[in-house]
């Protein structure tokens, strides 16, 4: 891939304002929430709310799964959006594309490197909401042993390590919204188009996942398992949602990475 190349392209994202302010953006959200709900005088009834928003004033582990929640329909497809619209209309527009590698291995080490970095930003984010989330229920509410879905009680140790799980279960439901996006990037020399188009394609996939009529589409649309790491809070863990997640994240990847490529090796960036 080039490890030198990926190193600074993680370098130029992360010390990028933009991408802290977002990263803030996102760790505000738990916070907010912890917040609201120790300083509210009235519990939260059953069902109301985002999922777990009730347990959260009994257990503060709560707070981080309910935060990625709230952030998964559309903060985190948002911020994700930005970054993988920007990967190579970002280099376009700035005009530094005319100064890479011009064969066609090149190219291909651009696209890896660049939907790497893409990557890299969803993993930072979900992180950020996750343990913004931590942070904020340990200080805010008592921690103990976590009831799940299915009805039984784990200890606080395992609840950690459901909580990483839905952390990385949503890091891959992102990983096709990135390929998408790196797929635009390569159409267009501007990148704040390349973001517009990704993020409406994260919020049309969402809608036309909730109208019963195209139930048939369904199976088929990239959001359709973003809110299935439910199954990971049961006992025994039901692995059925994480390995369609995945698959179906992968066929994104390979699809919009071959027609990236396609696009992208005839594109002219010496203009």
């Amino acid at each position: 891939m080039g490890w030198r190349l990926l190193g600074s392209e993680l370098a130029v994202l992360f010390r990028r304002l933009r991408t802290w302010a977002m990263l803030l953006a996102l760790a505000a959200v738990p916070i907010l929430i912890a917040v609201a709900v120790k300083l509210s005088s009235r519990q939260v009834p059953p069902g109301r709310g985002p999922l777990f928003l009730d347990r959260v004033s009994q257990n503060g582990l709560f707070v981080a799964v309910t935060a990625l929640v709230v952030c998964v329909p559309l903060l985190l497809p948002l911020t994700v959006g930005v970054v993988a619209g920007d990967t190579i209309a970002g280099e376009a527009n700035l005009g530094t594309l005319r100064y890479l590698q011009l064969a066609p291995a090149g190219r291909i080490r651009l696209l890896l490197v660049k939907y790497a970095g893409a990557v890299a930003f969803c993993f930072a984010a979900t992180a950020t909401v996750a343990a913004a989330g931590a942070l904020a229920g340990v200080v805010l509410f008592p921690i103990g042993p976590v009831t799940l879905l299915s009805g039984d009680t784990i200890s606080v140790g395992e609840s950690v390590v459901r909580s990483l799980l839905i952390a990385a279960y949503i890091t891959v439901s992102l990983l096709g919204l990135s390929a998408i996006g790196l797929l635009i990037s390569t159409f267009t020399d501007v990148p704040v188009g390349a973001m517009a188009a990704t993020i409406v394609l994260a919020v049309v996939s969402q809608v036309l996942d909730n109208l019963p009529q195209l139930e048939w589409l369904h199976p088929w649309l990239f959001s359709h398992h973003w809110l299935g790491f439910a199954d990971l809070l049961r006992q025994p863990i039901a692995w059925g949602s994480f390995a369609d997640n995945a698959l179906l994240q992968a066929g994104y990847m390979a699809v919009c990475g071959a027609l990236a490529y396609a696009k992208f090796s005839t594109k002219d960036i010496l203009s």
